[in-house]
């Protein structure tokens, strides 16, 4: 099992493999779940003060705020997996 990771911006990396899903923070459930996620300790914050952008929620229930458009990450999501295809 190799180890894909994607850049959220800033310096910050995720694991490919652990991510669920990559939503816009603008709605009132999802800023609901972020002040649980805050709550709760499972909330890991890398906009480094900036607006927040993008909200990915991974399978072990951490939420992780990117100052980064979600459009942005899915496209290196996506991108890196076209390059592993690829490469093989």
């Amino acid at each position: 099992m190799d180890i894909r990771l994607i850049n959220i911006g800033f310096g910050n990396i995720v694991s490919a493999n652990r991510i669920i899903s990559i939503i816009s923070p603008e709605s009132a459930p999802i800023k609901r779940i972020i002040q649980e996620a805050r709550d709760n300790g499972v909330l890991v914050d890398a906009t480094y003060g900036r607006r927040t952008r993008a909200v990915i929620i991974t399978d072990s229930g951490h939420i992780i705020l990117s100052a980064v458009q979600p459009e942005t990450v899915a496209h290196r999501l996506t991108s890196r997996d076209n390059n592993d295809d690829s490469a093989e």
